[in-house]
């Protein structure tokens, strides 16, 4: 049979269309969803086990990432079980006996049981202890392990704290044989284990495909924390795609930019950071309460926000946050009033003759406060000089080992901390025996309301005695590309708890 040219073309067209129409059937391959995360932060931790030292950064790397404890503070600030499932309490409130998960074992293969549980919580409260957080393990009498699944702690008086101290960072579970090399080489039993520490660049997690927790297994493969100091460097980075987040941002100045920039998500988050500027009450001249009351009325605090942090954060009249139980705003207290402060000064002998040096972290937030307040202190005859300090290892050693200061400035993180202006030894040289009596009856209340009642009564007397110019709690700026999704918007706890993150395109 012949066939026609044309004809032979209808046929062949009609071939590729139906070809075509076959291909187009076939839907593209979809990429699947990154499994990686570079996440950036400014300061780069000392060490790796948040039981021995006291910077958050510790924490921010390894806490609920491969570090976990008997109980978690959650997204919320509200305790949750964790290795301890469940738990009862004694009427008279004296003993705790908590009921351990079976089946956990530790990143090097060694079993969490309730003798794992008493040596870590013997080594944060034995006489050797450096945990930066041993007093608050002063309250436990003992811990018995009367059996592989049951943990009991005795104190010697009730606790209404107990429970939320034990969620921090440095009360978390540590394997017994690998506790003395933590501090470089950290293993725990969270969903994401160490994998290497280049120092001055990054630290990598790897999933941990061993989790008890199948259900809350990390939805990614690997975590790079790269530490980036440099605000302006931490912008580029994001901009470059060199990171994919940084949950803290460091630069208030620049995060217009990036929220500006649809390609990524961000967020104002609150915080437990506040900005204090801590007083060497142990000698003169701070040792005066006129000179510490006259300091603070001599601070705007909204200027200072503005200038230091670019109006992003909350003023603040004591050491607390709003976001904290019970909160009072005593920002009223010592109001803005350099005429009062000036003749406070002159009352306590200070007439134009008051000069003091601050001790200031070289971070950005720090600098620039001291600046800020350096001025103001001008203003009513006051001489400061600011003298720059390597943070966090030449700060600690000077100011808050050493004492070796007169003032300093830097933000306390760690959540209802005012119990620090109690300890003996703490580096405010602050003592008073009416506000150890307050934290006390805060600590050992038996209800809520008494418990929220006291702690009111402890906001009020810093606020009135002023051992630290309490100046403003730092806003959580958030930022990570468009397509992730489980990052924290607020931080109850110092913390970067990948456990939710993932990428969903």
């Amino acid at each position: 049979m012949l066939i026609s040219r044309r004809h032979l073309a209808q046929l062949l067209g009609g071939a590729v269309l139906l070809s075509g129409m076959a291909m187009s059937g076939l839907a593209p391959a979809q990429a699947a969803p990154r499994t990686d995360l570079v996440l950036g932060m400014t300061t780069e931790p000392a060490g790796l086990d948040p039981t021995i030292a006291a910077p958050v950064t510790i924490g921010q790397v390894t806490w609920q990432n491969i570090y976990q404890g008997l109980v978690r503070i959650d997204r919320d600030g509200k305790v949750q079980p964790q290795l301890a499932e469940s738990w009862t309490v004694s009427p008279d409130g004296l003993t705790y006996t908590f009921k351990l998960r079976s089946g956990v074992t530790f990143h090097d293969g060694e079993a969490f049981d309730s003798a794992a549980a008493k040596f870590s919580l013997d080594r944060a409260r034995g006489d050797s202890s450096v945990n930066p957080q041993k007093p608050f393990f002063s309250v436990i009498e003992t811990v018995d392990a009367p059996d592989a699944g049951t943990l009991t702690l005795r104190l010697k008086r009730p606790s209404s704290n107990l429970l939320y101290w034990l969620g921090w960072p440095a009360a978390v579970m540590v394997p017994p044989k690998a506790a003395d090399t933590l501090k470089t080489n950290p293993v725990g039993t969270g969903p994401f284990r160490f994998e290497s520490w280049t120092k001055g660049d990054r630290v990598v997690l790897k999933k941990n495909a061993d989790y008890w927790d199948k259900a809350g297994a990390a939805g990614l493969d690997q975590v790079t924390f790269r530490f980036i100091g440099d605000p302006q460097a931490q912008l580029v980075a994001m901009q470059s795609g060199d990171v994919d987040a940084i949950p803290l941002f460091a630069a208030p100045e620049l995060f217009t930019q990036l929220q500006k920039d649809e390609r990524f998500k961000t967020e104002v988050g609150q915080t437990e950071m506040k900005v204090v500027a801590g007083m060497n009450s142990a000698k003169k001249p701070f040792s005066d309460p006129r000179v510490r009351q006259a300091l603070m009325m001599a601070v705007d605090r909204n200027m200072l926000i503005e200038g230091a942090y670019s109006g992003f954060g909350t003023a603040i009249g004591s050491h607390y946050t709003p976001n904290d139980p019970g909160y009072k705003d005593l920002t009223s207290v010592y109001p803005y009033d350099p005429a009062k402060a000036k003749a406070l000064l002159a009352e306590a002998g200070y007439d134009g003759t008051l000069a003091f040096t601050i001790k200031a972290p070289q971070m950005a937030y720090a600098t620039r406060s001291a600046e800020i307040m350096q001025a103001m202190f001008a203003e009513i005859g006051v001489t400061m000089t600011i003298e720059p300090t390597e943070f966090p290892a030449r700060w600690v050693a000077d100011v808050f080992t050493a004492k070796n200061f007169d003032m300093t400035i830097i933000a306390h993180a760690e959540p209802m901390d005012v119990a620090i202006y109690s300890r003996p030894n703490y580096y405010f040289g602050y003592h008073n025996p009416v506000l150890d009596a307050a934290i006390t009856k805060a600590e050992q209340a038996t209800s809520e309301d008494e418990r929220l009642a006291a702690y009111g009564e402890v906001q009020t007397i810093l606020a009135t005695d002023v051992p630290a110019l309490y100046l403003f709690v730092m806003p959580k700026l958030a930022v990570w590309k468009a397509g992730l999704e489980g990052f924290w918007t607020n931080e109850p706890i110092p913390s970067n708890d990948l456990t939710q993150v993932r990428w969903t395109q």
